[in-house]
């Protein structure tokens, strides 16, 4: 189930009052202990308001994306990273992060990753830019491509969400821990969350290994195999369960 953006928001520690033991307390429905009020995101004087962020269209997004001071990983980045492929696709893939060949070239999934990853698509009958949309949980570069934290991941989640919106998926594939546990607020074990079907927006949500990770552990190779056959099903499920055009 999708929590609202305030509860989100609680889940990561930056909602004035709340600051949760752990995600799993909060499953367990453990009560957050109360803190000080505190600022939920130091945004930039000038950053877009999650508000306004909800109600962009496509080319306001993008540009909004790629000027985005709303954390302090906009100091560093060389760009914004917005996404690439089809806006109305129906397959949705999300990573962590740009790395530093994305943050050059403003593409997400580039470099071996990026290869690696066409050829996971390609296994199931998918291509890159056809019915296909690719992004991240964030938009910035972190330094030395260390883990986002999670001032940073509250900060990029508005733009996310509203591509989610925009796009209207019929699935989304989250690749890595980092994007898995992000979107489904937990800290549970990637491999406690592959092979199951999640939600996140209302929309179905598999998960599988990050490109980058299966090329430094390819023995997981034959697990993510087995992710993308469940996600073709799932989506063959969906389509047929889908009504007809009149």
């Amino acid at each position: 189930m999708s929590l609202p953006r305030e509860e989100r928001l609680k889940v990561l520690g930056l909602w004035p009052g709340w600051r949760p033991r752990s995600t799993r307390s909060l499953a367990r429905g453990v009560e957050p202990e109360p803190r000080e009020a505190e600022t939920i995101i130091g945004c930039a004087e000038g950053a877009t308001p999650a508000g306004d962020i909800a109600n962009l269209d496509w080319p306001a997004l993008e540009q909004a994306i790629r000027a985005c001071t709303r954390c302090e990983l906009h100091r560093g980045r060389t760009q914004g990273v917005v996404g690439v492929g089809d806006i109305h696709a129906d397959w949705l893939i999300i990573g962590e992060a740009p790395g530093a060949d994305e943050d050059r070239m403003g593409e997400p999934f580039v470099g071996q990753a990026g290869k690696l990853l066409d050829a996971m698509l390609a296994a199931i009958g998918l291509k890159r830019g056809e019915n296909v949309y690719i992004a991240n949980v964030l938009k910035s570069r972190p330094p030395r491509n260390r883990d986002p934290k999670p001032e940073e991941v509250a900060a990029c989640l508005p733009y996310l969400e509203r591509q989610i919106d925009l796009i209207r998926p019929r699935l989304i594939v989250a690749m890595g821990r980092f994007a898995a546990q992000s979107l489904l607020l937990t800290d549970t074990a990637i491999g406690r969350l592959r092979g199951q079907v999640h939600e996140y927006r209302g929309v179905p949500l598999l998960i599988t290994y990050h490109p980058a990770y299966l090329l430094r552990n390819p023995a997981d190779k034959a697990k993510a195999w087995e992710d993308l056959l469940l996600a073709r099903a799932t989506m063959g499920r969906l389509q047929s369960a889908a009504p007809a055009a009149p």
